[in-house]
């Protein structure tokens, strides 16, 4: 008889895959998010602030409000989300939890991935929902208001993930937030342009799916280019 121990087969424990460990920093980033809920509040705060007074600044008459509805709503969208990419990876980079990401063995890129769509379930999807109400202020017709839900919600996606390029590539700078800014603002131009081209769609009741069909192709070429991106980035930034 061996005198080596043979562990039973329950005791082995399976390793776990990366998109398990990316579900675990996941819901790790979105519990740590609402301890701190002035970071929640804070996009959705400037958002309302944004489209409340662009109507005191421009006319009452929501027959000219409906016009330039779209614009109002993108813009305020974009630098709302562009607001809260400044803590994408500020607080895990200064914490030293960026540094254990990258030594532990684990796909950094679907760990950043998992940071990624915790910003967007924070900031992008409130936004989408939101979105509605301040477009019915603006003098939108109530018929339309669910449809401006999904041009919102897949161009935040897309924002999300190119800010990540542009947090990572910051990392290292104090004060990063206006470079983040010049970095992401430009490129961001062409999701302006269709998200609120599709919004404008929606608002007057037409078929809005060639400018979702065009946002929905900058969120995947975000889901498959920005987290290898992003983790190149910090590599470098953490180096």
């Amino acid at each position: 008889m061996s005198g080596s121990a043979v562990l039973p087969a329950a005791e082995v424990r399976a390793v776990p895959s990366a998109f398990d460990v990316a579900v675990l920093a996941l819901a790790r980033d979105l519990r740590l998010a609402f301890r701190k809920r002035e970071q929640l509040i804070q996009p959705l705060a400037f958002f309302a602030i944004v489209t409340t007074l662009f109507p005191l600044a421009i006319t009452p008459r929501l027959a000219q409000l409906r016009e330039v509805a779209p614009g109002v709503l993108w813009v305020g969208a974009l630098l709302a989300s562009l607001l809260a990419l400044e803590f994408l990876f500020r607080d895990d980079a200064q914490d030293g939890t960026l540094e254990q990401y990258a030594l532990s063995g684990r796909s950094l890129t679907w760990l950043l991935f998992a940071k990624t769509a915790a910003h967007w379930l924070l900031t992008g999807v409130p936004l989408a929902l939101v979105a509605p109400l301040a477009a019915g202020a603006l003098g939108a017709p109530a018929a339309s208001l669910p449809s401006i839900i999904a041009p919102v919600a897949v161009g935040t996606l897309a924002l999300s993930l190119l800010g990540a390029i542009g947090a990572a590539l910051t990392l290292g700078v104090k004060r990063s937030g206006v470079l983040l800014s010049l970095i992401t603002l430009p490129l961001a131009v062409p999701i302006l342009i269709f998200g609120a081209r599709a919004t404008e769609l929606a608002i007057a009741g037409e078929s809005f799916v060639a400018p979702l069909e065009l946002l929905g192709a900058f969120a995947v070429l975000g889901l498959t280019l920005a987290p290898l991106a992003a983790a190149a980035a910090v590599r470098i930034s953490l180096e």
